[in-house]
Parts: C-alpha cells; sequence; structure tokens
C-alpha cells in the first residue's frame, strides 16, 4: 500500500519514540532518501512516496528502530555547512566541535593575521576538523593524523571530495608530528571516562569506536600525554585548542598552564554553557 510522506514519517517517529530513540531521525532519513531538502520535504509533505522509495525508507528505518545513528545509515553528516562521509571507523562530527574549529580561526587572526600557518589535528577521525580549517584558511600548511589506518581513508575521501589539500600521516599522538615545529595544533580526542559509560545513549555505545571515545585516567589520559609533548612542537607564537568533557575544565587547564607557565590558558564553555574547549595561546 502507498504512503503518503507524511505518513511514512509519523508512523516511524511514533516507533522511534516507543523505543526512546530520536523520533527527529525519521525525517533526516526522508530528506536522504527523497533527496529533498527540509523545506521541499514539508512543502510536499502529502505527495505520495514513489514505490521504490517507500520500500528503501523502511528498510532503512528497521536500521534506526536497533539503534544505529541515522548519519552511519546514510553515510553523511553536516559540519561547519560541509557534508562528511563518515562510517562506523569515526566518531559523527559534533557542533561542539565545530565551536572549537570556529574559536580557533578567530584566535588565529589575531595571532597570525592571514598568513602560511603550520596547522595539526590529532585523532582526525573523519578530517573534520583539518578539512574545515583548511577550506576556512586556504594559506595554512595543514596536516591530520590518526592511529586508525580506516579512519585515516575515510579522511581522505573526504578531503578529495571537498578538494581539500591535507598532509594525512598514520600515527599515535605527537608520534608523527615531532620533527617539525608547529604554529597550531588541534585535538578532539578521547576523553570519556570509562566510569561515565552509563550515563552514555545506547545508540553511541552500541556503533560509535570506541577508541576513539573512551580514555583512561578518568578521561585525563590523553591530555597529559599532549601537555608533556607539545611544549617541544609548538612555535614561538602557537596556539594549541581541544575539545574537553563538561567536567574536565580545571583538570586540563592547569595540565596546559603547567606546561606554559607564560601561555594564556582560556576554557571556553559551548553553546549550552558547559566547559568544551580549553585555548593555549603563547607568543614569547
Amino acid at each position: 500500500m502507498t504512503e503518503r510522506i507524511y505518513e511514512a514519517l509519523n508512523k516511524a517517529s511514533a516507533l522511534l519514540e516507543e523505543k526512546e530513540l530520536d523520533p527527529g531521525a525519521a525525517r533526516i532519513l526522508m530528506e536522504f532518501i527523497t533527496q529533498k531538502s527540509r523545506t521541499d520535504l514539508f512543502s510536499d509533505i502529502r505527495d505520495f512516496l514513489p514505490a521504490e522509495q517507500q520500500e528503501e525508507f523502511w528498510a532503512k528505518a528497521e536500521e534506526l528502530l536497533q539503534g544505529k545513528p541515522v548519519q552511519y545509515i546514510i553515510g553523511e553528516e553536516s559540519f561547519y555547512g560541509r557534508m562528511f562521509e563518515v562510517n562506523e571507523h569515526v566518531l559523527i562530527p559534533r557542533p561542539e566541535t565545530e565551536e572549537l574549529v570556529y574559536g580557533a580561526i578567530e584566535r588565529c587572526k589575531s595571532l597570525f593575521s592571514n598568513k602560511e600557518i603550520t596547522v595539526a589535528d590529532i585523532g582526525t577521525g573523519s578530517g573534520a576538523i583539518a578539512i574545515t580549517f583548511k577550506k576556512e584558511w586556504p594559506d595554512a600548511l595543514v596536516t591530520a593524523t590518526d592511529i586508525s589506518a580506516e579512519a585515516l581513508t575515510v579522511a581522505k575521501r573526504n578531503a578529495q571530495t571537498l578538494e581539500a589539500d591535507i598532509v594525512f600521516i598514520q600515527g599515535d599522538l605527537t608520534d608523527p608530528l615531532s620533527k617539525s615545529k608547529w604554529d597550531v595544533i588541534l585535538s578532539n580526542p578521547p576523553y570519556i571516562a570509562h566510569g561515565e559509560a552509563a550515563e552514555m545513549s545506547d545508540t553511541v555505545l552500541a556503533h560509535e569506536p570506541h577508541s576513539a571515545l573512551f580514555a583512561d585516567e578518568d578521561g585525563l589520559y590523553f591530555y597529559r600525554k599532549l601537555a608533556k609533548s607539545l611544549p617541544q612542537l609548538m612555535n614561538k607564537c602557537s596556539l594549541i585548542g581541544v575539545e574537553i568533557g563538561y567536567k574536565q575544565g580545571p583538570a586540563v587547564h592547569k595540565l596546559f598552564q603547567d606546561a606554559f607557565p607564560g601561555a594564556v590558558v582560556e576554557t571556553v564553555k559551548d553553546i549550552n554553557g558547559k566547559d568544551r574547549i580549553i585555548f593555549c595561546k603563547s607568543c614569547e
């Protein structure tokens, strides 16, 4: 039986709500299946779904109902106004990370004007941070690293699709960067403490890569490693920006202030008012 768009949407949304899953995922899926913008979808809401699209919608809706994130089902997510390929080898880019990129670019304008700068993104995943920085600051020389070969494969495809000239290197944290000096280093490392897993949604736990989510030492392991190794890698005028868990502001702030005694270290809140980013700005 052929369904109208609104009938399929209402039914799928209700089924998701019953399972305490995000009902908004049904709309995102429908936009992808019909290749309509949100505006077009609602203006055509009473149209009948072609049989092929209806079949595809319900096949993929079954995956939604099993808890799979809609971004992995459709294979993409928007970040900073650009579409990035994502799969289960990389984290789904989130709005908080857009704030890291925006804040870094704004601080770089005052530190470096618009000159050519060297930038590294540690643990690049889908490549969202590195590629976005390159697109927004075309003169930047951008390097992106990740320990995961599968993640780098995704990031390279995104760079090619978005026409961003990035150097990709496989390796652990700062190891691939140790032979150079850097103006800017950005990172969204794993920062969730293992004990916080119980607070997380089943959708995230079951599908997103745990190696990109969890860290030892109450989530501080990678920040301690970065604070120890970065002082030897930064140019005299430099900026470091890292995303943090909302409970980690004071601890990470202290790690970087101790590592860079003469630097200005800022704890920046996200749009929800939670500690989310540490910036360490030095110009000695």
